[in-house]
């Protein structure tokens, strides 16, 4: 998994400086959340929004990920349902709405799948400044490689924070709390 070092390291790499994402709304792509309904950037200004980029045949980043996120909803209580909360699939070549429903109900129910055409995707991953990347495996088989951080947003859309993989408990609730103001 490609975790904020990879991020943060990008300028001494040579690839420029690290690019912070762009604000949710100049954010353009159109998928499909795991209940049918269309969605767009737009939909998520007035609220804070917690996104992470995964996919359901992870074996340990992602699964790991959202029961981090679940306990972190189950610890906000009631202000955890002013977030928008959304996992981003960056294999819609495997995980379709069906996939990503079943996946999803060994987490907490306010996280949203998010799928869609693999350009889609490209575009929501192009302004996060995330990254992703298919990998072959023996016999035909596949698994990606994904920016593994949990970002923020405040209501406004503006980017406020990133939580890393594995970060401590301690230090990602006050995040969150602080985009819920």
């Amino acid at each position: 998994m490609l975790g904020l070092g990879w991020w943060q390291s990008r300028s001494r790499e040579g690839a420029g400086p690290a690019l912070l994402p762009l604000p949710v709304a100049e954010m353009a792509f159109s998928l499909t959340d795991h209940r049918g309904n269309r969605v767009t950037p737009a939909d998520w200004v007035g609220q804070p929004t917690l996104a992470f980029f995964g996919f359901t045949w992870c074996p340990d980043v992602c699964p790991t990920t959202l029961s981090d996120i679940s306990l972190w909803l189950d610890e906000l209580g009631a202000d955890a349902d002013r977030l928008n909360v959304v996992f981003i699939t960056v294999d819609p070549e495997r995980d379709t709405g069906p996939v990503l429903s079943d996946y999803l109900a060994s987490f907490d129910p306010r996280i949203t799948g998010i799928a869609g055409p693999v350009a889609e995707v490209e575009r929501a991953v192009a302004g996060f400044r995330a990254r992703f990347e298919k990998v072959p495996r023996d016999g035909g088989d596949y698994t990606m490689n994904h920016t593994a951080g949990v970002f923020l947003f405040d209501a406004d859309g503006r980017f406020a924070s990133i939580i890393d993989y594995h970060e401590d408990r301690r230090f990602a609730l006050p995040k969150i709390r602080r985009v819920l103001g």
